[in-house]
C-alpha cells in the first residue's frame, strides 16, 4: 500500500543566522494563496513559541530580522496559516525533509520561499537545495544590511526595499529589489509593478521574481494586508505612477 505523502517537510532546525534563537523552516506542498498560486511554501518560525505569541512579545525579530514591517505593518495574517502550520509542527506532523524520499514532490512545482519570516534566517545550504529541485522559487529579505547576511541569499531572494532611495541604493549594488510603495508613488526606469496588482496574474504564473531572471526589471508592490495604514514612505521620484 503506497505511503501517503506528508502536507510538509523540514528544511532546518538550528540557530538562528540572525540572532542565534532556535528556530525551524518548514515547506508546504499545497496552498490556496490568492496571489501566490498552488506554491510550495517555506515558513520560518521559532520553535518554541507560536507565530502569535512571538509577534506580541518581540520574539520574532529571530526570524523576521530588520524588517520594518514586522512590528504592525505585516501584511501576514499570523492567526490563520502561520499558526496552524506550526501547530502542525508541533504535532510532529512534518517529517525531515529526504531529497531521496521527498525530491520528486517538488518536481514541477514553483517555491515560494517565505510564506513567513526572511530566507536569510537560515544558513544558504539548506534552501539551495529546494532552488535546484524547483521549477523555480521566489523570496525577498530584508537582511541585505545584517552582519551575519550571506551574499548567496541574493541568488535566491530579491531584496526587499521600502523607499524610492532604498531602492536606487541597491540598484547601484546590483540588486534586484522588491519595493513596498504607497498608493501613488512613483517608479523608476527599471521597475514595474507587481503582475498581480496590475493585472491579476498569479506569481506562480508570473515569475519575474525569480532572481534566476538577473536582467529582468525590479518589482513594485502597494503595501497590502492588514497593516497597511500604518505604512509610510516619501515619493522621491517624478517618473511612472504604479499602476
Amino acid at each position: 500500500m503506497k505511503k501517503k505523502a506528508p502536507k510538509g517537510v523540514i528544511l532546518y532546525l538550528g540557530k538562528s543566522k540572525i540572532d542565534g534563537k532556535e528556530v525551524v523552516a518548514i515547506l508546504t506542498f499545497e496552498s490556496g494563496n490568492k496571489k501566490t498560486g498552488n506554491m510550495t511554501q517555506v515558513w520560518f518560525m521559532r520553535t518554541d513559541v507560536d507565530p502569535v505569541t512571538a509577534h506580541k512579545e518581540g520574539l520574532d525579530v529571530s526570524i523576521c530580522g530588520t524588517c520594518p514591517h514586522r512590528e504592525e505593518s505585516c501584511y501576514v495574517n499570523l492567526v490563520q496559516a502561520p499558526l496552524q502550520v506550526y501547530k502542525s509542527y508541533k504535532k510532529g506532523m512534518y517529517p525531515v525533509f529526504d531529497p531521496e524520499i521527498h525530491g520528486e514532490l517538488l518536481r514541477w512545482k514553483k517555491t515560494r520561499f517565505g510564506a513567513y519570516g526572511d530566507p536569510a534566517c537560515v544558513p544558504f545550504e539548506c534552501l539551495e537545495p529546494i532552488a535546484k529541485l524547483s521549477m523555480s522559487t521566489t523570496g525577498y529579505t530584508h537582511q541585505v544590511e545584517h552582519k551575519n547576511f550571506d551574499p548567496r541569499i541574493a541568488t535566491l531572494c530579491m531584496v526587499s526595499a521600502d523607499s524610492p532611495k532604498q531602492a536606487k541604493k541597491y540598484h547601484d549594488k546590483g540588486y534586484r529589489t522588491f519595493r513596498v510603495a504607497v498608493p501613488n508613488d512613483n517608479l523608476y526606469p527599471n521597475e514595474i509593478p507587481c503582475a498581480f496588482e496590475s493585472g491579476g496574474v498569479q506569481c506562480i504564473d508570473c515569475g519575474l521574481c525569480d532572481t534566476a531572471g538577473s536582467d529582468a526589471p525590479s518589482i513594485v508592490v502597494t503595501i497590502h494586508g492588514t497593516g497597511a495604514k500604518k505604512f509610510k514612505t516619501a515619493s522621491l521620484i517624478p517618473t511612472l505612477q504604479v499602476a
